[in-house]
């Protein structure tokens, strides 16, 4: 998939990035106040140079507990330093008191009533460290980060999911053709998922591109490009905000909320500015509403081809803009070192503001 990025500057491929852990953290934020009390052990932990699950194998060589008997939120990345929310029943709490290991350190505990479950996380807060900028970068840098902050950016999923040769979609479409037997069930999902993200990706990068039409041309050649009609055009044009909405949108209560379709144009982009809602995008599968009218007919140019599988698919739908909050950052001209602190909704990546930021594709 081609990214298609909405900030436009000129590419900054001179600084240095490295996801070690001084130059690149992530600080899970939990979705509620931990209640002191409970049947469940609560453990904030940092790792260092290890995903979620050697962590977990580690914890469950050195305490002797089973790693299914865990609960966390998500699955933090090997590279940097993480934090993360660990839950095991109160049972076990006491195997933990002399704990020690290199690369993992309890930060505190406390109880709570529930286990900890996929998806109970607010965010994460991300601080990232580029070396190596030159002040003529810097600035490129400054005003990306300003955009980005005052306007949000195109909620992509990340190279991550695609795996090192970038082909996880393909074998996942070959699943769901018959052409690759996967007897490992959940392998199987996870490369399925990986042709949603791709097809979800190629459709976004369509609308970014179409919104950045809106910028560089007049409504007279708008018509001509997008065959819309001129009340359209124009009705489209008005609004103010970069990525642009159209009627028959999905969208969706940010951050938490509803899908509905996109009825009134004015109303929804007073609300889309004021960050209440954003317009969602289509991960194919069944039983997921679908949009219509002139987005309809660009949802369907992207993923016809997935059609006669959506039966074999859960379908959903993903934010295709999102708001990163606190954003904050600065330039260290006697190290030449570039700095950003910013939070992220779940399920967003960090590399995929990073590579807006830089005008560049991190994984190539």
């Amino acid at each position: 998939m081609n990214r298609v990025f909405f900030t436009d500057h000129a590419a900054v491929d001179h600084v240095h990035f490295s996801k070690n852990s001084s130059d690149f953290v992530v600080s899970e934020i939990p979705l509620y106040e931990f209640s002191g009390g409970g049947e469940h052990f609560i453990l904030h932990v940092r790792k260092k140079d290890l995903t979620t699950w050697e962590m977990l194998h580690i914890f469950s060589e050195i305490c002797g507990i089973k790693i299914r008997d865990f609960g966390y939120a998500g699955l933090k990345d090997k590279e940097g330093m993480t934090t993360q929310y660990l839950s095991i029943h109160k049972n076990y709490a006491k195997a933990f008191e002399n704990f020690s290991h290199p690369n993992i350190k309890i930060l505190n505990a406390t109880y709570h009533n529930n286990k900890i479950k996929t998806g109970h996380l607010k965010g994460n807060r991300f601080f990232i460290r580029l070396k190596k900028t030159l002040s003529v970068d810097a600035a490129k840098l400054s005003s990306a980060c300003k955009k980005i902050a005052l306007q949000g950016y195109p909620n992509y999923f990340g190279y991550q999911r695609f795996g090192k040769s970038g082909d996880n979609f393909q074998l996942g479409k070959e699943a769901l053709e018959g052409k690759k037997r996967e007897r490992n069930p959940k392998l199987k999902n996870f490369l399925i998922s990986a042709y949603q993200s791709e097809l979800f990706n190629r459709w976004l990068a369509k609308r970014v591109a179409i919104s950045k039409y809106f910028e560089d041309f007049n409504q007279s050649e708008l018509q001509n490009a997008l065959k819309w009609d001129k009340e359209s055009i124009k009705e489209i044009s008005e609004e103010p905000q970069f990525f642009k909405i159209l009627k028959g949108d999905i969208c969706h209560h940010y951050p938490h909320g509803k899908a509905f379709l996109c009825s009134n144009l004015s109303a929804e982009t007073a609300r889309f500015c004021a960050k209440e809602i954003s317009v969602a995008g289509f991960l194919a599968g069944s039983r997921a509403l679908r949009s219509e009218g002139m987005a309809a007919e660009i949802e369907r140019e992207i993923f016809s081809e997935a059609e006669v599988f959506l039966d074999k698919m859960d379908g959903s739908h993903r934010f295709a803009w999102s708001f990163a909050e606190d954003f904050e950052y600065v330039y260290k001209e006697e190290n030449a070192w570039f700095e950003m602190n910013f939070t992220l909704p779940k399920g967003s990546y960090a590399t995929v503001v990073l590579e807006e930021i830089l005008h560049r594709n991190l994984n190539e």
